[in-house]
Order: C-alpha cells, then structure tokens, then sequence
C-alpha cells in the first residue's frame, strides 16, 4: 500500500516490534518464540474488539502478565491480529500507531472506490480512528459505506471518523494563511492536527499584502506554541512571523499563483532561503506533513506520547 511515509514494513520488523522491545522483557524469549510460530502455521481469524490495540492496551496486558492476573494464552488472544493485514492489493500496517503514535493515513488519489471502502473498513475496526486525505464526495461515499461514522470536510478534502475516548485537546497549534485561496492546504493542516489531539487556532487572510493584518494578529502569534504558516504567490508570510514570534513555525508552500509562481516552486524556494532562523518547510500543498509535525511538536510539548 502507498501511504504518506512510503515506509514498508517486513515480517520480521513487524514482530520486533511486537514481540522484541514489549513482549521479551516480560513473558520471555521461549514464549515469543513459541507464539510465532503458532501464528505462522495457524493464521487466527480475527478477535472482535470494542477498542483499538495501541502502546497504552498493550502495555496494560503486559503488565497484567506481569502481575500474574493475565496468563501467556490469554495476553496472545487478547493481542488479536496480525500486525499486519491484508486488504486487496494494500498491506495495511495496524501497529502503526504503536511506533509512530498515530495510525496509518490514507492518501486517496489513485484509490478505487471499492479499495477506499475496505481499507478504512479495516483501519477503523482496529485503531478506532482513520484519516484520508486528498479525496472527494465520491470517496466519501465510498468510506461512507463501510464507515457509518465518517464525516468529510470538502475544503480540505478529508474523509475522517473517530470513536477514540476523548482526551482533552492539547492547546498551542496556530495555522495562519495569507490568502482565503491557501484555505485548502491549510485545513487539511488544522484537521490533522485536530485528529492527533491539539486544539488549533485558525488565523486566516494575513498575508503581507497587508502587513497591517499580520501585526493586528501578533498576540495569537505569539500565544502559539508552534505555527503553520500557508503561503503561495512569494511565500513571504512565514518569513515576517518568524521574525515576530519566538516558536517554531512550519512553512508551507502552496501552488497558488501566476505564471511565475511556477506552481508552488517560488513560494518553497522563498522559504527554503528564508533569513528568519528557525523556519521548517514542507513541500507543495503539503498540508498533512505540516499538520503531522506541528502536532507531534505540541505533544511533546505536552509530555503526551
């Protein structure tokens, strides 16, 4: 499967990471071993589960082998599933959120209706959240379909559903636009973020054409404990607020422009040479890679892993 990070995982990583760093330490090498190799020759059918496998749940089975209230057998069911599934022709990756803190993201261009269908069928049943991105009504339909609970934000083009427990959103994320016509890159920006835990603060149409805008908006600036800046035409935007705030901003060219603008290339070289020190760029309209890392940014902020 193409996902945004273009990793790939093997069988044996795969395993590492489940019976290496967690599993070893407490049940034992003999017992991995042993596990394996009953997966391997049996293939178990999937365990109905009212909650997603993440590090929280896993630890929380371990510990309880630990205590000796969980015996082996029933950690290994309670576990379910493969780390990795089948779905068509896609590989999905359900230990995603075990590594990386969040489950694997769907890019949505070039999927058929019927692979949107049950690739997030699958990803919703395990992690209890899925995201796709750069899609359209008919893929929200098709997500619809097998997602009951999907909702689509058309200006951002994302298709997303969440029945996680809540957690109280995590404050500091600012995505700021300097146009209304850099709206699109920048919700898919804010949604991401949104869907990682943070609760984000919008600040939208400050771009330097007028300047007086950018500093009326100075106190929300600074509050930010990290921004996503969204500009196209010359790209200055995030170099102004860099040289404004004290926390880290996330620049993010869009293709919005004439002829010059070169679809978004003008913008991104403004801010690769940006002299605002403490500037990270993303590339082209890349509005989830910006919303990602302003999130991650905020959760370790926040001490939530």
């Amino acid at each position: 499967m193409c996902d945004h990070n273009g990793s790939s995982i093997t069988r044996a990583h795969a395993w590492s990471d489940l019976g290496g760093d967690l599993v070893g330490p407490i049940i034992g090498a003999r017992y991995v071993a042993s596990a394996v190799s009953r997966i391997e020759r049996t293939k178990p059918a999937a365990i109905a589960r009212d909650f997603p496998i993440d590090a929280q749940e896993i630890k929380h089975i371990l510990d309880a082998v630990a205590a000796g209230d969980t015996s082996a057998s029933e950690a290994f069911e309670s576990l379910g599933r493969l780390p990795l599934e089948k779905a068509g022709d896609a590989l999905l990756d359900h230990h995603r959120a075990v590594r990386t803190g969040f489950p694997e993201v769907v890019y949505g261009p070039g999927k058929s209706a019927a692979q949107l269908a049950e690739i997030t069928e699958k990803l919703y049943e395990r992690s209890g959240v899925i995201l796709v991105t750069r899609t359209d009504a008919e893929g929200y339909a098709a997500v619809k379909s097998t997602v009951p609970d999907a909702q689509f934000n058309e200006l951002a083009g994302i298709v997303w559903a969440d029945r996680r427990p809540p957690e109280t959103p995590i404050p500091g994320v600012a995505v700021v636009t300097a146009g209304t016509s850099d709206l699109p890159v920048a919700e898919e920006a804010s949604e991401t973020a949104r869907l990682m835990g943070c609760d984000v603060v919008r600040i939208v149409d400050v771009g330097v054409a007028g300047l007086h805008r950018t500093l009326g908006s100075l106190p929300e600036l600074r509050e930010a404990t990290v921004l996503v800046v969204v500009a196209g035409m010359e790209g200055a935007l995030p170099s102004v607020i860099g040289g404004l705030v004290k926390s880290p901003v996330i620049a993010v060219p869009t293709s919005t422009g004439y002829g010059a603008s070169l679809g978004g290339i003008t913008a991104l070289l403004a801010m690769l040479n940006s002299c605002a020190a403490g500037i990270a760029v993303v590339n082209i309209d890349n509005g989830f890679g910006a919303g990602v890392m302003a999130a991650k940014i905020a959760r370790a902020i926040a001490g939530r892993d």
